[in-house]
């Protein structure tokens, strides 16, 4: 049972850090940390939405998984 709660943690730590990355590519990156401010609010629509919700999913199941992990060992 730990074996595949192991090899599910992998795979879902895959998933979290491909979605990640295509979620970062339309952002405008570090630029909010040096205080440039995005010139224009929108929100998010179809596909964007839709891997933002997949993310917050996966990183669910990633803590999820991560806290049986640690009941079982």
């Amino acid at each position: 049972m730990e074996t595949y709660l192991i090899i599910a943690q992998m795979v879902l730590s895959v998933a979290l850090v491909a979605l990640i990355m295509v979620q970062s590519k339309g952002s405008g990156g570090l630029g909010g940390i040096f205080g440039q401010a995005d010139s224009v609010y929108r929100t998010r629509r179809g596909l964007e939405k839709t891997v933002f919700q997949l993310t917050v999913v996966i990183v669910i199941l990633f803590i999820a998984v991560a806290l049986l992990i640690l009941k079982l060992t």
